[in-house]
């Protein structure tokens, strides 16, 4: 196989940060479309959401390209 089990668990917890920082984007739902709702500027959604997608994507391209220790390689062999 092209990666190895750890890269693979890597992967996983990659996704499972940037689904958390599309979660941060969300906020509530305005029920009045005539009314401006200041949420949208929130610390949350402009600054801590971006920053916590974007560790997401770099910590998926680490995984894929982390490779396999040493020791691993040779007991496979």
């Amino acid at each position: 196989m092209a990666l190895d089990k750890v890269n693979y668990r890597l992967l996983a917890i990659a996704f499972i940060i940037v689904v958390i920082g599309f979660l941060l984007m969300t906020g509530s739902s305005n029920d009045n479309p005539a009314v401006f709702n200041e949420d949208i500027y929130s610390f949350r959604r402009i600054t801590l959401a971006p920053v916590v997608v974007l560790f997401g994507f770099l910590f998926g391209i680490y995984a894929i390209l982390k490779k396999p220790s040493a020791g691993k390689k040779k007991n496979q062999q």
